[in-house]
C-alpha cells in the first residue's frame, strides 16, 4: 500500500482498490495476532478485525495533508494513510523501524511523515489533541483539517464532550469519526448509553451524520461530505459509522460476554466479504493473491529488521 489515498478532487477509488486496502489490513492484523500468539509480539494488541471500511474509506476522501489521530486501534488508519506494511509490522515486533524505532510499539506508534500523528491508549485522550491539530490547520493551512478517530466509550468521557464543545463554539473544522462498532471494550454501548453518538453531538450544534460503516464507499462519499462541510463552514462534523468488531477488545480477550451467535451473525456483514461478493470471485482472488504475496513479503522485511540498540534508550526522552 502506498500513498496516502486519493484527495476529494479525483474520482473516488474503485471497490477492488479499496479491497485490496482493506484485505492488506486484515491480512497485518491476522499477522500481528499471530505475532502475539507466538511471541514475535510482546504484550498485548487491539486489532480493528471487521472494521476496517473506516479507515479505508475516510482516508480515500482525505487530502494527503490531512492528519489523523486514532485510538490503540489505530493500525488501520496508520496504513489507510500510506505507512508502509513492512515499519509498521516492524514497529509492532519491536523492531529498529523507521518509524519510532520500536519505542510506540502497537498502541503508541506514529508517523507525521505520512500525517498520521498517532494512537492513543487513554480513551477518548485523542479528541483534545486533535482539537488543537485542528486549530493549527486552521491557523497554517485553511484547505486541512484534522480527523481523529474514536469508539463508543470514548462518547462518555469528559474530555471528548469539552473538546467537541470546544471545537463548536470557536468554529474548528475537526472531523470526528465515531467507530461505532457496539461495545466500549467489554461492555453493549446501549448497556451504558441512552442514545447514539449523533444524538449526542447535536447538544453542541455539531452537525452529524450516520453511515454504513461496513461499505468502504459510502464512508468515502460521507467523509468527502463531511470535509467539505467542515471546511466551508469552520465547523466540526461528526460521523456515526456503524461496524462490527469481529475480534475482541485485546487479543487475550475470550470474549466470554458475547451473546451466543453474536459472532457468526456479524460475520455475515463482514466488509470484506460484502466487497468480495460485489467484486467477483475472480476478481476478488486475483487482488487476494497479490495482497497476500506482498504482506507476505513486508513481514519478511520486517522480520529482518535490527533490533533496537539498548545503549539510545533515552533518546527522546527529555527535550531541550
Amino acid at each position: 500500500m502506498t500513498g496516502t489515498g486519493r484527495g476529494i478532487e479525483h474520482m473516488p477509488p474503485a471497490l477492488g482498490e479499496l479491497f485490496e486496502r482493506m484485505l492488506i489490513i486484515r491480512l497485518v492484523e491476522e499477522e500481528l495476532l499471530r505475532g502475539v500468539q507466538d511471541g514475535r509480539v510482546t504484550g498485548s494488541t487491539h486489532l480493528c478485525i471487521g472494521q476496517e471500511a473506516i479507515p479505508v474509506g475516510a482516508c480515500a476522501a482525505l487530502e494527503s495533508g490531512d492528519p489523523v489521530i486514532a485510538t490503540y486501534r489505530g493500525h488501520g488508519w496508520a496504513l489507510a494513510k500510506g505507512v508502509p506494511v513492512a515499519e509498521l509490522v516492524g514497529e509492532v515486533f519491536g523492531r529498529a523501524s523507521e518509524l519510532n524505532g520500536g519505542r510506540g510499539g502497537s498502541a503508541y506508534l506514529s508517523a507525521a511523515q505520512f500525517d498520521f500523528y498517532g494512537e492513543n491508549s487513554i480513551v477518548g485522550a485523542g479528541v483534545p489533541v486533535a482539537l488543537g491539530v485542528a486549530m493549527a490547520c486552521q491557523r497554517i493551512h485553511a484547505d486541512r483539517l484534522a480527523l481523529v478517530a474514536i469508539g463508543d466509550g470514548a462518547m462518555n468521557q469528559g474530555n471528548v464532550h469539552e473538546s467537541l464543545n470546544m471545537a463548536s463554539v470557536l468554529g474548528v473544522p475537526l472531523l470526528v469519526v465515531v467507530e461505532a462498532n457496539g461495545y466500549a471494550e467489554m461492555t453493549p454501548s446501549d448497556a451504558l448509553t441512552a442514545c447514539d453518538a449523533r444524538t449526542r453531538a447535536a447538544a453542541y450544534r455539531i452537525h452529524a451524520v450516520e453511515v454504513d460503516g461496513n461499505d468502504p464507499i459510502a464512508v468515502t462519499e460521507a467523509t468527502a461530505a463531511a470535509r467539505a462541510r467542515a471546511l466551508s463552514q469552520s465547523q466540526p462534523v461528526l460521523i456515526q459509522a456503524n461496524t462490527k468488531r469481529l475480534g475482541g477488545h485485546y487479543s487475550g480477550d475470550a470474549q466470554a460476554y458475547r451473546p451466543a451467535g453474536e459472532l457468526d451473525a456479524w460475520r455475515e456483514q463482514d466488509p470484506l466479504q460484502r466487497a468480495r461478493a460485489a467484486l467477483g470471485s475472480t476478481e476478488a482472488d486475483r487482488i487476494t493473491e497479490q495482497a497476500t504475496e506482498a504482506v507476505r513479503q513486508a513481514v519478511a522485511v520486517a522480520e529482518a529488521m535490527s533490533r533496537p540498540d539498548p545503549a539510545g534508550v533515552m533518546a527522546h526522552v527529555y527535550a531541550g
